[in-house]
């Protein structure tokens, strides 16, 4: 995405990174609070929720750090909503990973939080990016998933930095 934003002469650093793969709201909380960052960015973007639903979470749980998380991307976005971009959350069910598990189980949980994310985002007046029908392609093109059989491929990763690229450019 810093690439494409550079290519269109619009300057951005490359971004401090703070979730790791695996985590839940709870842990991204837990490693912003330790991480003490200080800095106002130009842009902060919020993809969580995936492990939530994965380790089987309370919905109730997610809503409520949900919306801190979000405050405090509000907060490091300088107060400008504006600058603060929530991704909605890719449905792993389509992934050969998931291959013995209830497919259908899945998309309907991944829909029920992602429509907690969104009716928080829509409430703080952030950008929302819907990834999570395009995940779902992959169902259908094992190329948009990586070798480890669940997690999303560089060519999906692609597409979705294209539509964050996008919704950037509205601002």
């Amino acid at each position: 995405m810093v690439h494409l934003l550079n290519k269109a002469n619009l300057q951005y650093s490359q971004p401090t990174i703070i979730a790791k793969t695996g985590w839940t709201t709870d842990e991204l909380e837990l490693a912003i609070s330790a991480s003490e960052l200080n800095e106002k960015y130009d842009l902060v973007s919020l993809l969580i929720g995936v492990n939530n639903q994965y380790r089987d979470l309370s919905t109730i749980d997610y809503q409520i750090e949900f919306e801190r998380l979000l405050k405090k991307a509000i907060e490091l976005a300088g107060g400008f909503t504006n600058r603060v971009i929530v991704i909605s959350i890719p449905d792993w069910g389509v992934t050969p990973f998931a291959e013995e598990r209830n497919r259908n189980k899945i998309a309907n949980e991944i829909d029920n939080f992602n429509r907690i994310n969104y009716k928080i985002s829509e409430k703080h007046k952030v950008h929302y990016v819907e990834i999570t029908q395009h995940s779902r392609k992959a169902a259908k093109d094992l190329s948009l998933i990586a070798d480890d059989k669940l997690h999303p491929s560089a060519k999906m990763y692609q597409h979705w930095a294209e539509e964050v690229y996008l919704k950037i450019l509205e601002k």
